[in-house]
Protein backbone atom coordinates (compact mmCIF):
# COMPACT_ATOMS: atom_id res chain seq x y z
CA UNK A 1 0.00 0.00 0.00
CA UNK A 2 2.68 2.83 1.06
CA UNK A 3 4.58 2.47 -2.39
CA UNK A 4 1.65 2.22 -4.68
CA UNK A 5 0.66 5.78 -2.50
CA UNK A 6 4.16 7.34 -3.21
CA UNK A 7 3.72 6.10 -6.66
CA UNK A 8 0.28 8.46 -7.03
CA UNK A 9 1.43 11.55 -4.89
CA UNK A 10 4.68 11.53 -7.76
CA UNK A 11 2.16 10.94 -10.67
CA UNK A 12 0.11 13.48 -8.96
CA UNK A 13 3.20 16.17 -8.54
CA UNK A 14 4.34 15.67 -11.93
CA UNK A 15 0.60 16.36 -13.62
CA UNK A 16 1.08 19.43 -11.48
CA UNK A 17 4.53 20.67 -13.19
CA UNK A 18 2.49 19.69 -16.15
CA UNK A 19 -0.42 21.92 -15.43
CA UNK A 20 2.23 25.27 -14.26
CA UNK A 21 3.87 24.85 -17.30
CA UNK A 22 0.90 24.88 -19.85
CA UNK A 23 0.23 27.58 -17.87
CA UNK A 24 3.51 29.19 -17.99
CA UNK A 25 3.61 29.01 -21.89
CA UNK A 26 -0.29 30.21 -22.47
CA UNK A 27 -0.07 33.14 -19.64
CA UNK A 28 -3.11 31.48 -18.07
CA UNK A 29 -1.81 32.53 -14.31
CA UNK A 30 -5.22 30.42 -13.02
CA UNK A 31 -3.60 26.99 -14.34
CA UNK A 32 -0.15 28.03 -13.15
CA UNK A 33 -1.24 28.38 -9.53
CA UNK A 34 -3.52 25.12 -10.00
CA UNK A 35 -0.44 23.23 -11.17
CA UNK A 36 1.54 24.88 -7.85
CA UNK A 37 -1.42 23.72 -5.68
CA UNK A 38 -1.09 20.27 -7.09
CA UNK A 39 3.01 20.21 -6.54
CA UNK A 40 1.91 20.91 -3.17
CA UNK A 41 -0.47 18.96 -2.23
CA UNK A 42 1.48 16.14 -3.91
CA UNK A 43 5.03 16.84 -1.43
CA UNK A 44 2.36 16.89 1.85
CA UNK A 45 1.02 13.16 0.84
CA UNK A 46 4.75 12.32 -0.17
CA UNK A 47 5.62 13.82 3.53
CA UNK A 48 3.16 12.10 5.44
CA UNK A 49 4.29 8.46 4.09
CA UNK A 50 7.54 9.54 5.16
CA UNK A 51 6.15 9.53 8.22
CA UNK A 52 4.33 6.78 8.20
CA UNK A 53 7.93 4.39 7.32
CA UNK A 54 9.74 5.67 9.48
CA UNK A 55 7.28 5.04 12.27
CA UNK A 56 7.34 1.27 10.93
CA UNK A 57 10.77 0.78 11.09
Amino acid sequence: MGLDDKLKNTAEGLQGKAKEGTGDATGDRDLQAEGKTDQSKADLKQAGEKVKDAFKK
